[in-house]
């Protein structure tokens, strides 16, 4: 599964899952245009794989113009660029809304459109993967908004699906599960809080973020050259049962 010769924006690029994804897609060939928040983050994934980095705060709808201006016609987009705010339905703030709607919906939906863009003016072809999440098909406690951004990026990219299908842009989403970036290994290290979560997952495990960048480095592949408008759930079955 090569990559020689493409190029891949990742968006988050700096940390979790969206570090995994550029890693294993420069392993395989790929030149990454790393967006993130981060400078010394992304520096050190640049000194690791080369390619190149854009600083961005993707909550800010006009940054995020700017930054896909300045990647240029890139082959593939993963937006992974994601962000979760704690509050129930009854502690819902406007503040907590714009920040989650605003990078985990928005941004995503500014930087497949600026990508598309450009692909079409390059003579069309590409694939963009969504990173979603199971809380898009579940309800978790103090998830509302959380769930209703990734539950958007789900609907939304099936009608990227329909209008770019024509242009050979295909549009899919990965759900991944709990998936044990460092800040989720101590948040979720502690038995009593993970083993009522963990008995819902056939496999017996969390998802590693480099078993999440694997699924995403299949979608945009050739190998699922027919695939479009789907959505994989990786999450060791918990979605069937």
């Amino acid at each position: 599964m090569s990559f020689e010769g493409k190029s891949v924006i990742v968006t988050g690029a700096s940390k979790g899952i969206g570090r995994a994804c550029a890693l294993l897609l420069a392993r395989r060939g790929a030149e990454i245009v790393a967006l993130g928040r981060t400078q010394s983050e992304l520096d050190s994934l640049r000194a690791e794989i080369g390619g190149r980095s854009i600083t961005v705060d993707l909550g800010d709808a006009a940054a995020v113009r700017r930054a896909m201006s300045e990647a240029g016609t890139c082959d593939f987009l993963v937006n992974n660029a994601g962000t979760n705010v704690l509050e129930s339905v009854l502690d819902m703030t406007e503040a907590g809304y714009e920040a989650v709607l605003g990078l985990n919906l928005r941004a995503a939906l500014i930087a497949s459109q600026e990508f598309a863009r450009r692909r079409i003016a390059a003579g069309g072809g590409g694939a963009i993967v969504n990173v979603t999440s199971i809380a898009a098909h579940r309800g978790f406690q103090d998830h509302l908004c959380y769930a209703a951004s990734k539950a958007g990026l789900e609907a939304a990219s099936r009608v990227m699906a329909k209008e770019l299908g024509p242009h050979r842009i295909r549009v899919n989403c990965v759900a991944p599960t709990i998936t044990l970036t460092d800040l989720a290994a101590v948040a979720w290290s502690d038995p009593q809080k993970s083993e009522p979560m963990m008995v819902r997952h056939p496999l017996g495990h969390f998802a590693s973020v480099d078993e999440v960048a694997r699924i995403v480095g299949i979608l945009l592949s050739e190998d699922s050259k027919m695939v479009s408008g789907a959505v994989l759930p990786v999450d060791g079955g918990f979605l069937a049962v």
